[in-house]
C-alpha cells in the first residue's frame, strides 16, 4: 500500500477505537475512565486529523496522487467525522444531553450516503470525483465543530462545571452543527450541479 494511503487507512482504523474511548466511560459510568478519556479525546483527534495533511502531502511529493486516493481520502474524512457527530449526540451530562441533535446526524448522513452513492456511479464510468472548494470548507467545519463539542465534553468529564454559560455553550455547539449541515447540501448541490452529466449517462 502507498505510504499516503496508509495515513489515511489510519483514519478509518481510529474512527471505532475514538468511539469506544468516547462511549465506554458513559456505559460505565466510571468516573476514572471519564477522566482518562478527557485527557487523550482531543490530542489523539487531532492527531489523527493530522494525517489528513500528511497523506495529501505525501500522495503529492511521491506522485503517489491517484484514482483510489481521491475515493479513499473522503471515505475516511466522512468515517471519522461521522463516528465523532455520533458521539457528540450523547454526553455524561444529564442536564442538556448531547451536543448533536439526533435529526441533524441523520440528515447529515443521508447526504454523505448520497455523495458516497455519486461517486461510486462516477466511479463505473472512470471518473474519480475529488474534493472541491465547497467539500472542502465542509469538512473543514465538520471537524472544527466536533472539536468544539469534544472540548466541553471532556471539560465535563474533568468536573469543570461549565457554569451559567453552559445552557449558551450548548447552543453555540448546536448552532455550529446547524452550519454543517447547511454547508454539507450547498456543498453536495455543487457536486451534482458539476457532475450532472454522469447521473444522466446511468439514468
Amino acid at each position: 500500500m502507498k505510504l499516503s494511503n496508509k495515513f489515511t487507512l489510519m483514519r478509518v482504523c481510529f474512527a471505532p477505537v475514538f468511539y469506544l474511548i468516547y462511549n465506554v466511560p458513559i456505559w460505565t459510568g466510571s468516573v476514572l475512565l471519564q477522566q482518562i478519556s478527557a485527557f487523550v479525546m482531543v490530542p489523539l483527534l487531532a492527531l489523527f486529523e493530522l494525517t489528513d495533511f500528511f497523506d495529501g502531502f505525501f500522495a503529492r511529493k511521491r506522485g503517489e496522487v491517484g484514482d483510489f486516493g481521491k475515493l479513499f481520502d473522503p471515505f475516511a474524512d466522512v468515517m471519522l467525522n461521522l463516528t465523532v457527530f455520533f458521539c457528540a449526540m450523547t454526553s455524561v451530562d444529564r442536564v442538556f444531553g448531547g451536543y448533536m441533535p439526533a435529526l441533524i446526524f441523520v440528515l447529515i448522513l443521508y447526504r454523505e450516503l448520497c455523495m458516497n452513492f455519486l461517486r461510486m456511479i462516477a466511479s463505473k464510468q472512470g471518473v474519480a470525483i475529488a474534493a472541491r472548494k465547497g467539500g472542502k470548507v465542509k469538512t473543514v467545519l465538520y471537524i472544527v465543530s466536533g472539536f468544539f463539542a469534544l472540548i466541553l465534553e471532556s471539560a465535563l468529564r474533568l468536573g469543570y462545571g461549565l457554569g451559567g454559560s453552559g445552557a449558551e455553550l450548548h447552543t453555540a455547539a448546536v448552532v455550529l452543527f446547524l452550519v454543517c449541515l447547511a454547508l454539507s447540501y450547498l456543498s453536495f448541490i455543487d457536486y451534482l450541479r458539476n457532475f450532472a452529466s454522469i447521473l444522466k449517462k446511468d439514468t
